[in-house]
């Protein structure tokens, strides 16, 4: 495979936060009771006019700063989402344009595991056309969550994130690995503004347009799902979980991470977390945990990093690579 530098990263979050505290005044719960159940202490919400596309295009734009390119530059656009901006056309058109993207554009929606799932399409891509990809994570779950079901909205927050891709010399990826499970359909769903439940006053009415979550289900197999990618990965790659630098995971609820950790045998410290701060950016989290890390100046060169996501459906995937040096 025709290898690849991750040359530019960037985030966009709205300057809107959610604390726990409101939430549990809202839910009437303790404010303990929140962030011990997620791990959250507070996320970010859009404002009005603020979109899952905009909030894309700034992240983008971000990336292609720091890769020292333009929209110009670009030969390929994916953006992964599961909050499209609206049915069609598909969010990337929204910000292939505002980006002056030169080459192609399409979504990925593998809701949270879709960054990982749009990370791989992006390496197939640039190994049959090798010039420059723009990668992006966004979603605006805030909009999809019932404002009356605490359980979803304590987890949930806005943002993206962004990566530049480009050839290089040296195949950095050491294994991935993807999979479903659509026997998982109904753990996490929006039943209505679908082809199998159009839009109708009475779908409407009975709130069906928001997301409904069972969370039991959802935790069970995000474990289950999670530490299976991640050993077949680890496995494929020849790597020991000990050996792993850092692990950047899909940032949905502390327990479920930590338990993933407990399971792998991935060391504590290895974790790159930043779930108390944003929530669950859901396509959005991974880029944005990767973006703040390598700033932070936490990511050096040769660093062995594991990526690893899950997200409805049930989606999984996870990417193990040797950071290739380029640094904040």
């Amino acid at each position: 495979m025709t290898g690849f530098d991750i040359t530019g990263w960037g985030m966009s979050v709205p300057e809107r936060i959610v604390t726990s505290a409101e939430l549990a005044e809202r839910f009437g719960v303790d404010e303990h009771w929140v962030v011990s159940r997620c791990g959250i202490r507070e996320r970010r919400a859009v404002d009005p006019g603020q979109t899952t596309a905009s909030l894309a295009v700034e992240a983008g734009r971000r990336a292609l700063d720091k890769a020292g390119l333009t929209g110009a530059d670009i030969a390929h656009l994916i953006v992964a989402t599961a909050t499209p901006e609206q049915p069609s056309p598909a969010t990337s058109a929204f910000v292939h344009h505002e980006l002056g993207i030169a080459g192609s554009a399409h979504d990925v929606n593998s809701e949270c595991a879709g960054f990982v799932y749009g990370l791989v399409s992006a390496m197939a891509l640039i190994a049959l056309d090798p010039r420059p990809i723009l990668l992006i994570g966004s979603d605006t779950h805030t909009l999809t969550a019932n404002p009356a079901d605490r359980d979803l909205s304590i987890l949930v927050g806005d943002g993206a994130g962004a990566l530049v891709l480009q050839p290089g010399a040296e195949n950095r990826v050491k294994a991935w690995n993807l999979g479903a499970d659509g026997s998982c359909t109904g753990s996490l769903k929006v039943l209505a503004g679908g082809s199998r439940m159009p839009t109708t006053q009475e779908t409407l009415d009975a709130g069906l347009h928001y997301a409904q979550i069972n969370g039991n289900e959802i935790y069970l197999n995000a474990v289950r799902y999670t530490v299976r990618t991640v050993r077949e990965t680890l496995e494929n790659a020849k790597v020991a979980a000990a050996e792993v630098d850092h692990i950047v995971p899909h940032q949905a609820n502390i327990r479920i991470i930590n338990s993933i950790l407990s399971h792998t045998g991935l060391r504590p410290e290895a974790l790159i977390t930043n779930l108390h701060k944003y929530g669950n950016t859901a396509s959005a989290s991974i880029p944005i945990a990767l973006t703040e890390a390598l700033e932070e100046g936490r990511i050096k060169a040769g660093d062995k990093v594991l990526l690893a996501g899950f997200g409805a459906g049930m989606t999984w995937g996870s990417i193990l690579m040797e950071w290739g040096g380029v640094a904040a």
